[in-house]
C-alpha cells in the first residue's frame, strides 16, 4: 500500500528548475505576463528541454521503482505558472515519463508558502527570492546555480552530496569560527563539545529520510546479492581532525549513516566534486560553489551565519 504524503519523502521543484525555461523567462521579463502566457499556449505541444534539476529528479523518482508497493518518495511541482500555461509543463513531464502528479500553480505569486502543505523536505528553484523567502520561514529550500548540465541516461545511480555545518547540521560551529576568528580556538571548542550532538540543520529532515533508504538498500543487498544499489550519499566538509569527531558522533546520535565523508581542512571542494560527480551538491556558502564546475548541479542554501549580512 502506498504511503500517504505526510509519511513520504517529498521534494518540491519549480518548473524553471525541472526544465530549461530561460527563453520563456526572457519573454516574461521583456514583454510581460500576457505575452508569456500566449507563447506557452501557442507552444503547448513543444516539449521543454531538461533543466538543472532534471537529472536529480529522474533518479530520485527511481526509488519508487525499487519499492513499487510503498512508493515512498514523491515530487511536487511548485510553479509560478498559471494553470493554463502549466498544461505545457505537464505535457513535458508526461513525455519524459516522470511520475509527477501533484502541483501548485500560483499565477505569478511565489509558491514557497505551500512547502509545508505538501510535506516537502527540499524545495529546488532557480529563483533566489523564492528560496530566500522560504529560508526566512525556516522552510528547506535551495537555489540551483546556472551551470552546464548533461544528463547521462545510462547512469541510474543517484549521488547526493552535502556540506555539513549550516546544511544538514545547525550553524553553531560556523558561528563560533566567525566569532573566535582563530582556527585553534575553534578546534578547542569542537573538542570540548565532542560529545554534544549538533541539532538538525535546515536540510536535516531531508538527509535523515534519504539515509533511511540507504538502510533499506543495505538490507536488500544482504538478501539479494545481485542487487545493485541506486543511492549514494556523501558529506564534503571543510572540517578536519580533531573537529571531525563531533560531526561523526552527531550522525551516530541521529541514527544515520553516510557512504562517504570527505574532511578537507581547507582543500578546495571542487577537487572532490569532480571525482564524485554528484547529481546534487548542497552548500550554505556560496563561495564554495564554483561556477566553473560543469555537469554538477550546485545548490546554494542561503541559511545561517554564512549568509548573514552585517
Amino acid at each position: 500500500m502506498a504511503y500517504p504524503i505526510d509519511k513520504k519523502l517529498v521534494v518540491g521543484v519549480s518548473s524553471n528548475a525541472l526544465f530549461d525555461l530561460r527563453y520563456e523567462d526572457n519573454i516574461y521579463e521583456e514583454k510581460g505576463l500576457n505575452e508569456y502566457n500566449k507563447y506557452q499556449s501557442e507552444n503547448v505541444d513543444v516539449i521543454m528541454k531538461k533543466g538543472l534539476a532534471f537529472p536529480f529528479i529522474r533518479r530520485f523518482l527511481n526509488i519508487n521503482k525499487v519499492y513499487e508497493n510503498e512508493k515512498p518518495v514523491e515530487v511536487v511541482l511548485l510553479s509560478k505558472n498559471s494553470p493554463e500555461s502549466g498544461i505545457r509543463v505537464f505535457r513535458s513531464i508526461n513525455e519524459y515519463k516522470l511520475d509527477i502528479t501533484r502541483s501548485a500553480f500560483t499565477s505569478g505569486e511565489s509558491p514557497y508558502k505551500y512547502i509545508p502543505a505538501y510535506n516537502i523536505s527540499l524545495f529546488l528553484s532557480t529563483n533566489y527570492e523564492d528560496v530566500n523567502n522560504a529560508i526566512k520561514e525556516n522552510y528547506p529550500a535551495g537555489k540551483i546555480l546556472q551551470t552546464k548540465i548533461v544528463d547521462d541516461e545510462k547512469d541510474n545511480e543517484l549521488r547526493i552530496a552535502f556540506d555539513f555545518d549550516g546544511v544538514i547540521a545547525d550553524d553553531e560551529s560556523e558561528k563560533v569560527y566567525k566569532e573566535k576568528k582563530q582556527l585553534e580556538l575553534y578546534m578547542d571548542y569542537e573538542t570540548s563539545n565532542v560529545d554534544k550532538p549538533h541539532s538538525s540543520g535546515i536540510l536535516g529532515d531531508f538527509f535523515k529520510k534519504i539515509s533511511y533508504f540507504q538502510k533499506l538498500e543495505t538490507k536488500k543487498k544482504e538478501k539479494e546479492k545481485e542487487y545493485k544499489k541506486i543511492l549514494k550519499t556523501a558529506i564534503i566538509t571543510a572540517r578536519n581532525a580533531p573537529a571531525h569527531e563531533r560531526a561523526i558522533k552527531t550522525l551516530k546520535s541521529w541514527g544515520v549513516t553516510v557512504d562517504n565523508m570527505f574532511l578537507l581542512g581547507g582543500i578546495e571542494k571542487k577537487r572532490i566534486l569532480e571525482v564524485l560527480k554528484p547529481h546534487l551538491y548542497l552548500d550554505d556558502q556560496i563561495e564554495q560553489l564554483n561556477p566553473e564546475i560543469n555537469n554538477i548541479p550546485l545548490v546554494h542554501i542561503p541559511f545561517g551565519i554564512a549568509n548573514y549580512k552585517c
